[in-house]
């Protein structure tokens, strides 16, 4: 769910960070992307223009029609996916806090969104509208491991990180802690 948590000295506040798509892993598959796309893109214009752009490997001798135009096509794919995921790197998106602050009997939960004027989505509710902490756990192929803040009269609202899941003990511990500061039940384990 979260990089880190923190409280504040009068245990009124507590603060979760939640790692959005800013993680070392995306970096590597948007700089693997970049080098690919980048490489087919330039091996398609070698043999449009028969003239080597390659470091690694003559691709002048290769007929333009039909493997060129194929290359030159992988090499824009390529390329247009490495910029989506740079993008979401440098935006972050999925990423913020979720506040659970006793002194103003309020949550929130913020996170950051694409581009656009939902840039920043920001959900409060009322203390006293929590019902619960909801763990669900499923195992498999695709597994998911994620915790829930039940609300009156509204959806449960997601509290973990997309991607990667926690392991059981971190949901385990995370889902306590948590359940034991709003003085709430924790539901699901």
């Amino acid at each position: 769910m979260t990089a880190s948590t923190s409280s504040s000295p009068t245990g009124q506040v507590f603060r979760q960070a939640v790692l959005g798509s800013r993680r070392p892993s995306n970096l590597f598959w948007a700089i693997i992307s970049a080098i690919g796309g980048v490489g087919f893109f330039l091996a398609g214009l070698s043999s449009y223009l028969h003239k080597n752009l390659l470091i690694v490997s003559d691709t002048t001798d290769l007929i333009f029609f039909p493997q060129g135009v194929a290359l030159l096509f992988y090499g824009v794919v390529g390329s247009a996916i490495a910029l989506y995921q740079m993008g979401m790197f440098i935006l972050d998106v999925g990423g913020g806090y979720n506040e659970f602050n006793k002194a103003e009997a309020q949550v929130t939960i913020f996170r950051w969104g694409f581009l656009g004027k939902n840039r920043q989505i920001c959900v409060t509710h009322p203390l006293d509208a929590i019902q619960a902490v909801r763990a669900e756990i499923r195992e498999g192929i695709n597994p998911k491991r994620m915790l829930y803040l039940r609300v009156k009269a509204s959806r449960d609202i997601p509290l973990t990180r997309v991607g990667e899941p926690l392991t059981l003990t971190q949901l385990e511990n995370q889902g306590a802690e948590l359940a034991r500061f709003l003085e709430v039940p924790l539901e699901g384990l």
